[in-house]
C-alpha cells in the first residue's frame, strides 16, 4: 500500500513538472466576463477571444458572471484564480469604481490591462417617447423630478455615471433603473420599461437603425453623424456639463498582474494580432466603436487615471460608499 501511495505521489510530481513545462497555453482559457450578454464588453470580448484563440491555437471561453456594483462578483470571481494566464477578466472603464462603491477589496492595479476600444455614449428614448428635444426631456422632468424612468447598466458603470452627470449639468433629476448590462437597459427602453436610456453608440447602433431608438442627445462636447443624421450634443443646450462630462469608455479584459511575464508577453501577441483580424476591423467600423489595442503601461496608466477620475467623480456627485483618499487613489 505504502509502495503504491509513493508511485501515485512520484506520478502527481511529475505532471505537474511536466505541465509547468509546457509552452502556454497548453489548455483552454477562461475569460470571466463580469457584465451581461449583449452588450458592448460582452459583444468585443467574444469577437477578439475567437481571433487571439486562433492565434494562441486554444478555446478562450467567454462566461458572464454578473452582479454586485461595478461588476464586484465577476471580478471577485476571475482574482480568486490562480494567476497562471488561464483565467481572464472581461472588464470595462465601469469596473475602477468597484472599490469606492464598496463591492471590491482592492484597487484596480492589482491587474493589467488590455484594451479593445470604446465608443461614446448618447441619451435616446423609446420611440413613442413625448420628448422630441433634450431640453422636452430636461423642462418635463424639472416640473416632475423623478417622474421619468432611466435606464442604464449597473450603478457605477459608465453609463450610470454618465446620468448622473447629465442630472448635475442639467437639473433634472431622473428615476434611476439599473440593469445588469446594456442590452438589459436598452431592451427597457424599447417596451416602454423605461423611457430613456443610456449606453453608447455602439451599444445601439443597430436599434437606432432599425428605428427601435430614438436619438436625442450625445453626452460628448460635439455633434455625432450617424449614418447621415445629426445627432446633437446636450452640452449645446447645457453648457453646465464641461464641468462633469465626457466620460471615456474603455472596453476590453484583464490578467492578474502577477501572472508570469512570459504568459502576459503570449497574450499581447496574440491581442495585437487579433486586433488587426478583419471581423475585428468591421465591427469597429459597423458599430462606431474606436478600436484602440492597448496593451502594458500604456493600458494600465489609462485605468489608473480611469480610476482616480470616476471614483471621485462619483464622491463629488455623493454616489460612493467609500471615501477614495483612504482607499489610496489619488485625485
Amino acid at each position: 500500500m505504502k509502495r503504491t501511495v509513493t508511485l501515485l505521489i512520484i506520478v502527481a510530481v511529475a505532471l505537474m513538472s511536466a505541465s509547468a513545462q509546457m509552452k502556454y497555453p497548453y489548455r483552454d482559457i477562461n475569460n470571466i466576463l463580469v457584465w451581461g450578454a449583449g452588450g458592448g464588453t460582452d459583444l468585443a470580448n467574444r469577437l477578439v477571444m475567437a481571433e487571439m484563440g486562433k492565434e494562441l491555437k486554444v478555446n478562450i471561453n467567454v462566461n458572464n458572471v454578473t452582479g454586485g456594483v461595478g461588476g464586484s462578483v465577476g471580478l471577485y470571481e476571475a482574482y480568486s484564480k490562480p494567476a497562471d494566464g488561464y483565467t481572464l477578466a472581461g472588464i470595462s472603464e465601469s469596473c475602477v469604481t468597484a472599490a469606492v462603491q464598496g463591492g471590491f477589496n482592492k484597487r484596480m492595479n492589482v491587474w493589467d490591462f488590455f484594451i479593445i476600444g470604446g465608443s461614446p455614449d448618447l441619451i435616446s428614448v423609446t420611440p413613442n417617447a413625448p420628448f422630441k428635444t433634450v431640453q422636452d426631456l430636461v423642462e418635463a422632468v424639472k416640473k416632475n423630478p423623478k417622474s421619468v424612468r432611466a435606464g442604464a447598466s449597473a450603478a457605477g458603470s459608465i453609463h450610470h455615471l454618465n446620468l448622473l452627470a447629465f442630472e448635475k449639468g442639467s437639473g433634472a433629476k431622473f428615476n434611476f433603473i439599473p440593469y445588469d448590462s446594456s442590452a438589459g437597459s436598452q431592451n427597457a427602453a424599447m417596451t416602454g420599461e423605461v423611457s430613456l436610456v443610456i449606453t453608447s453608440v455602439q451599444e445601439q447602433a443597430e436599434l437606432l437603425k432599425a428605428g427601435k431608438l430614438r436619438p436625442l442627445a450625445m453626452l460628448i462636447p460635439t455633434d455625432f453623424d450617424f449614418k447621415g443624421t445629426k445627432i446633437p450634443s446636450a452640452f449645446t443646450a447645457y453648457p453646465g456639463l464641461a464641468q462633469y462630462l465626457p466620460l471615456e469608455q474603455q472596453i476590453g479584459f484583464a490578467i492578474r498582474k502577477d501572472a508570469p511575464e512570459t504568459v502576459k508577453a503570449a497574450l499581447q501577441a496574440a491581442f495585437k494580432k487579433a486586433m488587426t483580424a478583419a471581423p475585428v476591423l468591421k465591427f469597429g467600423e459597423d458599430r462606431y466603436f474606436t478600436m484602440k489595442g492597448l496593451v502594458g503601461k500604456e493600458a494600465n496608466d489609462i485605468f489608473d487615471k480611469l480610476e482616480s477620475v470616476f471614483s471621485w467623480t462619483l464622491w463629488d456627485l455623493g454616489a460612493a460608499k467609500i471615501d477614495p483618499s483612504t482607499l489610496g487613489i489619488p485625485r
